[in-house]
């Protein structure tokens, strides 16, 4: 099993450090192999995504990713961003099919801001589509508008796009999920508005009638934003395109009090993935020690799962993971009243000590 261990920038470094502790102490035979991404590598090589690192990916079972990104950069070229180190991972590697769940654990219920009666007992899969939409649409850019309501004009422009092959195999994705769940797919869409959510919503509905023993509803984004906080545990799967799902995954997350508590996938065709918490490189925290590990440490255990078919140390290290918040451990982020504030190393390293 061959991991290619990817930290990043900001608070990437701190927190893969302590998954990768919590992988190591499983008594599984793993090859971790660690390169430099994002900032720390246009700083070390000039570029973002250098490609003795693309070739680690490509030729790792699985990547351990932490994050990218940082205010300084900002102001580089488009291409040479920390952040298009992640979009070229995804478009190189076909990782298609994007896994956030979003869990509410029964001790952080009152660290989320909804009423406790809302999110209690909350399990949501948002199943985002994460290699088309107006991400990587062509044509693109910025011109000299010929037409509109400021001819002459400088603007710019993005293109949202979806083929027929595309929908169906995230559809086919999200169908098969929901079928070891709740048996209920929500497909989010703005087809009231938009041609090619028109077409997502008719194929989604052609792929729906193979799945005869899950039921299947589309709702329009904006009605999906509000019903996240309106009544959140109506929804079990959730399906969209790219960016629909880049905000309402983080949407979902908050609902569980902070989003380092929640892991992500993302996967290709044949089940290679990249494993990474859902937040950023918070680069205003970095270096202090205080940031939340257990989005990552969870990233790896969803890795174990679906990459390296290691179901059962999957579990185990979710179940340590309740049994620290159980012991009432917190980081800053979700620590409250009655509680232990820890740092990053010491919530490592008491997942660890929970494994046993």
């Amino acid at each position: 099993m061959k991991i290619a261990v990817l930290p990043g920038d900001g608070i990437g470094t701190e927190i893969v450090a302590e998954a990768v502790k919590v992988l190591n102490v499983l008594g599984l035979k793993f090859e971790m192999e660690t390169a430099l991404v994002g900032g720390a590598a246009y700083e070390a090589h000039g570029h973002p995504l250098p490609e003795a690192t693309l070739k680690l990916a490509q030729a790792s079972d699985a990547i351990l990713f932490g994050a990218v990104g940082d205010w300084k950069y900002d102001k580089l070229e488009r291409a040479l961003r920390p952040e298009q180190a992640i979009l070229g991972l995804r478009k190189n590697l076909g990782l298609f099919a994007n896994f956030r769940p979003a869990i509410c654990y029964e001790q952080l219920v009152d660290a989320s801001s909804l009423k406790p009666e809302l999110i209690a007992g909350l399990d949501i899969l948002i199943i985002r589509e994460l290699t088309g939409d107006i991400y990587f649409g062509q044509p693109r850019g910025r011109r000299v508008a010929t037409d509109g309501h400021f001819p002459g004009a400088e603007e710019a422009f993005d293109t949202m796009r979806y083929s027929r092959p595309e929908i169906e195999r995230i559809a086919h994705v999200a169908f098969q999920a929901a079928r070891k769940r709740g048996k209920h797919v929500t497909s989010v869409d703005k087809a009231n508005v938009l041609e090619t959510f028109q077409l997502w919503k008719d194929v989604l509905t052609e792929i729906g009638a193979q799945y005869p023993d899950v039921t299947l509803d589309h709702m329009y984004v904006d009605n999906a934003a509000m019903q996240l906080v309106k009544k959140p545990k109506f929804f079990d799967v959730v399906v969209t395109g790219n960016m629909f799902g880049d905000i309402l995954s983080d949407e979902a997350a908050m609902l569980t009090g902070s989003i380092g508590m929640l892991p992500s996938a993302s996967l290709n065709a044949k089940n290679q993935g990249l494993y990474e918490p859902s937040h950023g490189s918070a680069p205003d925290i970095a270096g202090k020690g205080v940031a939340n590990p257990l989005a990552t440490i969870l990233s790896a255990a969803m890795m174990l799962r679906f990459s390296l078919n290691q179901a059962e140390a999957a579990d185990r290290i979710e179940v340590a993971v309740k049994k620290v918040l159980a012991q009432g451990l917190r980081t800053p982020d979700i620590y409250s009243e009655g509680t232990t504030k820890v740092g990053t190393r010491e919530m490592g390293e008491a997942v660890v000590k929970a494994l046993g």
